[in-house]
């Protein structure tokens, strides 16, 4: 008797890019994620940064030779059959280390595709007995769903990212800092004063506009009417504050492309002494709260850092990181959410 069937799709996700609190970057990647049993396999594999083959900054050759590897119509790039499923976000080397499967056809001669043997590889084999995901898989896809989603990006060519962003505001200074974070971890960004004149092919380019929190209503009027009049529909930020960490979150948040139901950071919130952070999947999530002092300087406090399990968290905020008009930033890998400290 055939083994039971799991269902196959895809789904765009996103490894969220940042200003970290110790001063890092952390890279953004758009990808396309695989849906096995309607939620995403990397929520399967602990809390592992990580991103799919699948990604949109992949040359379009590269890209192809990936899905067409998916559907076994090339050659596995590595040895005993075996397919990258997830790789390292930041270089994509082996060294790294790489999710890895055998991919194969049901030996049963059914229209089957299976996906087996789940490794941690840094290697040229596979070390099953010691790095093997032993509690993932096998799954068992009806050829008919798999090939579909697959070869829809074959039609579609490779996703479309719009990792471009315009930057509305009068604070010149602040806007340039920010505009060379985003360029720091793979974001474009363009300093404007409005969007007027602007051809439509290049507002085509932007995915979301940040505004600064003293740009007149009537200038942010007009941007979206830009926007709108070239039947264009892009993402909003009004800026919580000139703050640098502060923005990038709300743009990598403003950019993330993937459902709601396929995110680990649903909701975040702050009031009271508290914030309220819920999850979806097993994760590490970190709570930095901002807050700008009396001579305009940022101030940072690191308020979480751990592993937590699904469902709703309150965890409690230090007198010292809501003081005055604060923020707190809540991170996981793949979603980062911001949310004001309410007193």
């Amino acid at each position: 008797m055939s083994a039971e069937y799991a269902t196959f799709g895809l789904a765009p996700a996103m490894r969220a890019g940042g200003v970290l609190a110790n001063g890092d970057f952390q890279v953004h990647r758009d990808f396309v994620d695989f849906i096995v049993n309607g939620r995403p396999l990397l929520f399967q594999l602990s809390d592992l940064d990580a991103v799919s083959p699948l990604a949109s900054d992949v040359p379009p050759a590269i890209f192809t030779h990936h899905v067409r590897g998916l559907l076994l119509e090339a050659e596995a790039p590595l040895l005993d059959q075996r397919h990258v499923i997830y790789g390292c976000p930041e270089c994509e080397g082996l060294e790294c280390g790489a999710v890895t499967a055998v991919i194969e056809r049901a030996p049963d001669g059914t229209d089957t595709y299976v996906w087996r043997d789940f490794a941690w590889q840094t290697a040229e084999r596979a070390d099953l007995a010691l790095n093997g995901y032993h509690g993932i898989g096998p799954f068992h896809f009806q050829g008919a769903e798999y090939r579909e989603a697959l070869r829809q990006l074959l039609a579609d060519g490779e996703p479309a990212a719009r990792r471009r962003v315009l930057l509305i505001g009068a604070r010149v200074a602040v806007l340039a800092k920010l505009a060379a974070a985003l360029r720091t971890i793979g974001v474009g960004a363009e300093i404007a004063a409005d969007a007027a004149g602007v051809p439509p092919d290049e507002l085509r380019t932007y995915g979301a506009v940040v505004f600064g929190r003293s740009v007149p209503a009537g200038t942010r009027d007009a941007v979206r009417a830009s926007f709108e009049g070239a039947g264009l529909h892009v993402a909003y930020v009004d800026g919580l504050a000139p703050i640098i960490p502060l923005l990038v979150a709300q743009i990598e948040h403003a950019l993330d492309r993937s459902p709601l139901a396929q995110r680990r950071l649903t909701r975040l919130g702050a009031s009271n002494g508290t914030a309220d952070v819920e999850i979806t999947s097993t994760c590490r999530v970190q709570l930095i709260a901002y807050r700008l002092d009396r001579l305009s300087r940022t101030q940072i406090h690191q308020v979480f850092d751990g592993v937590l399990e699904p469902g709703e968290h309150r965890v409690s905020l230090d007198a010292k990181a809501t003081k005055g008009e604060s923020f707190v930033v809540a991170r996981t890998t793949d979603s980062v959410l911001t949310a004001p400290i309410v007193r």
